[in-house]
């Protein structure tokens, strides 16, 4: 098995560099009190190809955009897709925000907005095919995105997301809490997560999965043994961040281990691989 998944990501990151000459800087709108605000962000195409893609947005976690999310997004572009990575960070002037300055439950969910926009804003570009859309959240953005892909299911249900899939990726499932007791999915969901993760643990994400009462069959979950937080920052060891925001721990302070570990990540690329195929095909 492993064997088979070496010889994919092999194909893949060598399908990269091919995909890496069709990148573009380009600027997201998000309507933010009262003021339009213009997020950065870079769109990777497949070299090459005119046919009318599937589209993937990504949003990146504390740390802001990185080696993650554009590797990410290369590998998108190499399977076929279009894919935008979000910078939700430096038209607001933020940089790091994983110190203990945490973001708030109000900053996640003004954030949240950002989603919606880059939808939209996809939906429109030549080439994209709006029917086909996606989104992916690390961290951070994992529970931003997680409050896009679930909504309160003891009201008025809410419209069906333009997207058709959602991957979250070692989510901030703590901010989950302010939606309620009883939550509903409406587009497939893919959660991946690391078993060793003391950041966002598993257990705080498996408990919002127990709430959800109306689409459950739409939840897939991926937990890959050994890994910690972070487990796709290839080439960076494990270690422990004594001064991190840490929303799993009392008072949302302090402290998570996070790094590598390259058998989690190669599992994860494929799991991500065949998740996005099944859902965005035409």
């Amino acid at each position: 098995m492993m064997r088979a998944i070496a010889a994919v990501l092999s194909a893949a990151l060598l399908l990269v560099a091919g995909a890496a000459e069709a990148q573009q800087n380009v600027r997201v709108p998000v309507e933010q009190s009262g003021r339009t605000v213009q997020l950065a962000a870079q769109l990777f195409r497949p070299a090459n190809v005119t046919a009318s893609l599937p589209a993937v947005a990504i949003f990146h976690g504390c740390g802001g955009p990185g080696q993650n999310t554009s590797r990410m997004a290369g590998l998108l572009a190499s399977w076929g897709y279009a894919a935008l990575v979000v910078d939700s960070f430096s038209a607001r002037g933020l940089k790091d925000i994983c110190g203990r300055n945490w973001p708030t439950q109000a900053d996640a969910e003004t954030r949240a907005h950002d989603i919606d926009a880059t939808l939209a804003w996809l939906a429109k570009q030549p080439g994209i095919d709006p029917k086909r859309l996606g989104y992916m959240g690390y961290s951070y953005g994992g529970g931003v995105a997680m409050l896009r892909a679930l909504s309160d299911a003891s009201g008025v249900p809410a419209s069906p997301s333009a997207a058709r899939a959602v991957v979250l990726v070692y989510p901030d499932c703590a901010l989950a809490d302010a939606l309620g007791p009883r939550l509903a999915v409406r587009q497939p969901t893919l959660f991946a997560m690391g078993a060793l993760d003391d950041w966002t643990p598993v257990s705080q994400c498996r408990a919002v999965i127990d709430r959800v009462s109306h689409g459950k069959d739409l939840i897939e979950t991926k937990v890959y043994e050994g890994a910690h937080h972070s487990f796709d920052a290839l080439g960076l060891p494990v270690r422990y961040l004594d001064g991190v925001g840490n929303r799993s721990k009392p008072g949302g302070c302090c402290g998570a281990h996070y790094g590598a570990h390259e058998p989690a990540w190669k599992q994860f690329v494929v799991d991500v691989r065949t998740f996005l195929a099944k859902h965005l095909a035409p």
